[in-house]
């Protein structure tokens, strides 16, 4: 491991287009600041020829490393992926449509000269789609406030990170079902919180679908948080202490022939329905968040790969 070397994870996935420009411009960058660097390219299971141009880039330049995964995976195991094969001294992820200037590479690393061992980059403003919007910002605000972790405004995707991070979270963080910022803020060490402003008119579909985004939410969620187990405790158990009261209540009307309630007083099927109806839904959902985490436990224990890092 080279003292001042920076390993460059590039998180490839239909990206047979994007490759050599990502590279060129990275290595004209760092080339200009004289600083180390390798170039790893993980290439998340695509179907076009990102890998084979990952190939034949890796055979040209010497700081240039190719490999592929077995399936798609989607980012997050990526980059676990990219952290297991580092040699650097520093590492930082890094996604090939420049929504996050390939500039801002130059500031983190000298926050990491400087001492910072975790820096957070994450956008001042966003200008995405409403609904993405909506979903984002509801997103880091449930993780804010009913997690252990803390998201910094607008939310993180990526991180810089150093050596002593990076041994950590390939030796002692199982990758299943989580993400890699998440287990990073998890770690402390006073991440610094980077900002930058998105380039305007970097347009394009985006390939982190809905589908993916609500997996990875309900992940990292679950992961971090014990708020719905505890949850359900407190509201069984005062719901377990009205119905007592409750109980103890009517019956002392019952027996006492009491008027208090007058025309009030419940009575008949209706009463029992809804009963029923609140307490079977309100099982149901506490089954339901329950499952998840068993769900958790039972994928852990099966030691399954989290990924599968193809030969070459």
């Amino acid at each position: 491991m080279e003292s001042k070397k920076l390993s460059l994870i590039l998180l490839s996935y239909y990206s047979e287009y994007r490759i050599l420009k990502v590279y060129e411009t990275v290595k004209k960058l760092l080339s200009q600041h004289n600083i180390p660097f390798e170039f790893i390219i993980i290439d998340d299971g695509s179907k076009d020829n990102s890998y084979k141009i990952s190939l034949q880039l890796e055979q040209q330049e010497t700081n240039v490393k190719a490999f592929q995964l077995s399936k798609n995976y989607t980012s997050h195991y990526s980059i676990f992926a990219g952290l297991s094969l580092s040699t650097g001294a520093c590492a930082l992820p890094i996604v090939d449509d420049e929504q996050q200037p390939y500039e801002t590479i130059i500031d983190m690393y000298n926050l990491w000269l400087n001492g910072e061992k975790i820096i957070i980059p994450h956008r001042i403003t966003r200008e995405d789609h409403w609904k993405s919007k909506i979903f984002s910002e509801t997103y880091y605000k449930i993780m804010n406030r009913l997690t252990e972790v803390q998201f910094p405004t607008g939310g993180a995707d990526l991180f810089f990170i150093d050596r002593e991070i990076i041994d950590i979270l390939n030796t002692r963080i199982h990758p299943r079902n989580t993400s890699t910022v998440v287990e990073i803020l998890r770690l402390g060490f006073n991440p610094y919180f980077y900002g930058y402003s998105r380039p305007i008119g970097i347009n394009g579909k985006s390939r982190w679908t809905a589908k993916k985004k609500w997996r990875l939410a309900k992940d990292t969620f679950f992961s971090s948080s014990s708020f719905p187990i505890k949850f359900i405790f407190n509201l069984g158990l005062w719901v377990s202490l009205i119905s007592f009261l409750l109980i103890l209540f009517y019956s002392y009307l019952k027996i006492s022939n009491s008027d208090l309630l007058g025309d009030m007083l419940p009575r008949g099927w209706t009463s029992i329905i809804l009963f029923i109806s609140f307490f079977g839904g309100l099982i149901l959902f506490s089954l339901g968040v329950i499952a998840e985490y068993i769900w958790r436990i039972f994928e852990e224990v099966k030691d399954r790969p989290t990924y599968i890092i193809k030969d070459k």
